[in-house]
């Protein structure tokens, strides 16, 4: 991919950051990702778990050149900036974060996450001190590059059942943002009130939201001063529903009825056969 081309989305991603507040779904495929574009999506994000299953593996259990791959094939079906879901960087130490940071930076993506979940459950997040200078590390590695890709850094308090959730994910938040985390992100807040805590506590850097299930709107989201709203896995959980539900029709019951429910062939065919022509 032309460097030129990577480099606009990158400064194009930084640019959506400064002000207001988008949407970046997360797309699980090529084809899921080049729909979202279509739709008129200004900025993309992958999911680890949607792209986890879409391989028959559980969250977490795509290996690091599998996800790698993965990131390039985001990148290459669209023209809109990526955020790489990178997990917790495929390494424990500091310098195998910077490493790997630095190999997803060569896939072409706009920008990254950094969570501190270890996925252990005897300690599910890494000591804070380790934590910070996990993110300094990530954020060495990308100045290094001279890339611009815009890091954002994850506190899973939330996730992983810490016993005091929010105190713990604005304090490893703010530690994140002095450490160079350009975007912030605390995956499980819900309320007005955590919501409005996080954006406080790191302002004037930007906050990204997890929407998952119904909720606030947009709207409603912006007034609080979130800049950007992400899905995470939500679009891909949706279409296993839609697979789930007509699979298990047929094999109890015999029929065929919820299939009428469909997107039908002539429109998802004719929309990438076009597609397709025009990039012939």
């Amino acid at each position: 991919m032309p460097a030129a081309s990577i480099f606009e989305r990158r400064a194009t991603f930084r640019r959506l950051h400064e002000s207001g507040c988008f949407v970046i779904p997360n797309p699980w495929d090529a084809g899921s990702a080049i729909w979202l574009q279509h739709l008129g999506f200004k900025a993309l994000a992958t999911t680890s778990s949607g792209c986890a299953w879409s391989l028959g593996l559980p969250d977490n259990g795509v290996g690091l050149d599998a996800m790698l791959a993965h990131l390039r094939a985001i990148v290459a079906a669209t023209e809109v900036p990526v955020n790489a879901d990178f997990e917790n960087g495929y390494a424990d130490e500091p310098a195998g974060v910077a490493n790997n940071v630095g190999r997803a930076i060569e896939t072409g993506v706009a920008g990254l996450s950094i969570e501190d979940s270890t996925g252990r459950a005897d300690r599910p997040l890494y000591d804070f001190d380790f934590a910070v200078e996990r993110v300094k590390a990530a954020r060495q590695a990308i100045d290094r590059s001279g890339s611009g890709v815009l890091l954002t850094a994850r506190a899973e308090c939330f996730l992983v059942g810490h016993s005091d959730p929010l105190p713990e994910s604005v304090r490893r938040l703010k530690a994140y943002a002095t450490a160079g985390a350009d975007c912030l992100y605390a995956p499980g807040i819900k309320t007005r009130e955590q919501i409005e805590a996080v954006v406080k506590a790191v302002a004037p850097k930007p906050v990204n939201l997890l929407m998952g299930a119904p909720g606030l709107t947009v709207a409603e989201i912006a007034e609080l001063g979130v800049r950007r709203i992400s899905t995470g896995g939500a679009l891909a959980r949706m279409a296993w529903g839609g697979f789930l539900n007509a699979a298990r029709e047929i094999a109890e019951q015999g029929r065929f009825d919820v299939l009428a429910g469909g997107a039908s062939f002539a429109e998802l065919d004719g929309f990438f056969r076009k597609r397709a022509r025009k990039e012939g």
